[in-house]
């Protein structure tokens, strides 16, 4: 069952309204934050996480220090709520802030200051927890959890669900400008993230934080077509490369690389109109060519004989 707080009254007058989530998937133990906010640059203020240990939202009148303070007491041991009480226990600013945490092992703590700027709340649910203040209407925090619920997938997507859902339910009052997003997996090194992205200022940053998400996954794709190149499994990269260009369709740099895994899986006249065209984009392209080695790209040669273009 979720539990839900609202604070409907003001005091202090915090500036940063923001909307944010942190949650664990049970599947995977990945860990993971998303936040929205009338703010310049909420990237590096609201969302800390770290693989194996946690995720952090700070936000309101922001104290950034609680997402690594929060953290280090989550990999010293503690529990959700055990980390929130200590911030809050020292804090004489807590009246005034928003945290959220949720550890590794699915624990959740929320806190809203009664000094949050209206409307403001959170509701804690089943290894998740959203929260938001400076909102249009109360409703908002709870349509988050419920369209995070409600959306099947890996983490990311349903984070991503639940910050469309605050914005349908009026979001921020004075508008929109900053939005981030961070997951990382359930292990592993402090610096490793699954996904990262921010975006800093826009007219419609969630709109152009999904657009970073597909870039995102069609260079992870890419990625993985190069590990494919290397192994000389020239057939599954060129599928893998064809997919990561249709997903960022602007990219002449991904239609290059597309271009080349196709002329070495066998269609060599498909792959060649693909790399003319990143030409075409970029004439740099044309000039990197002849300079690939056959253990870069094999079909580079055959390419560039095909294109005109003398090999070094």
């Amino acid at each position: 069952m979720a539990e839900s707080r609202t604070r409907s009254g003001t005091a202090d007058r915090g500036r940063q309204g923001t909307y944010s989530i942190v949650a664990r998937d049970p599947e995977s133990g990945e860990l993971g934050v998303a936040v929205q906010s009338h703010w310049f640059s909420v990237g590096p203020l609201v969302p800390w996480a770290r693989p194996g240990v946690g995720a952090v939202a700070t936000q309101a009148n922001v104290r950034v220090a609680y997402g690594p303070e929060a953290l280090d007491l989550l990999a010293a041991g503690a529990s959700a709520p055990q980390a929130l009480a200590e911030l809050l226990a020292k804090d004489s600013g807590a009246h005034g802030r928003q945290l959220a945490i949720v550890d590794a092992h699915g624990g959740v703590a929320a806190h809203t200051g009664s000094s949050c700027m209206a409307f403001a709340g959170h509701v804690i649910g089943e290894q998740v927890s959203c929260q938001a203040n400076i909102m249009a209407s109360e409703v908002v925090w709870g349509r988050m959890h419920n369209a995070f619920n409600e959306t099947p997938g890996p983490l990311a997507g349903r984070l991503l669900a639940a910050l469309d859902a605050a914005e349908l339910a009026g979001g921020d009052i004075r508008g929109r400008q900053s939005a981030a997003i961070l997951v990382v997996p359930a292990s592993g090194a402090v610096w490793q993230t699954t996904v990262s992205l921010r975006v800093e200022d826009h007219p419609e940053p969630l709109l152009e934080l999904r657009r970073l998400m597909q870039l995102h996954e069609g260079y992870l794709l890419a990625g993985r077509a190069d590990d494919l190149t290397n192994q000389r499994r020239y057939a599954e990269a060129a599928a893998l490369y064809v997919r990561a260009a249709e997903l960022a369709p602007g990219s002449h740099e991904l239609l290059f690389w597309s271009g080349l895994a196709i002329a070495e899986s066998g269609d060599v006249d498909a792959g060649t109109a693909q790399v003319r065209e990143a030409i075409l984009l970029q004439n740099g392209w044309a000039e990197l060519l002849p300079r690939l080695s056959s253990e870069v790209a094999p079909a580079a040669a055959l390419v560039a004989q095909r294109l005109g273009l003398s090999v070094e």
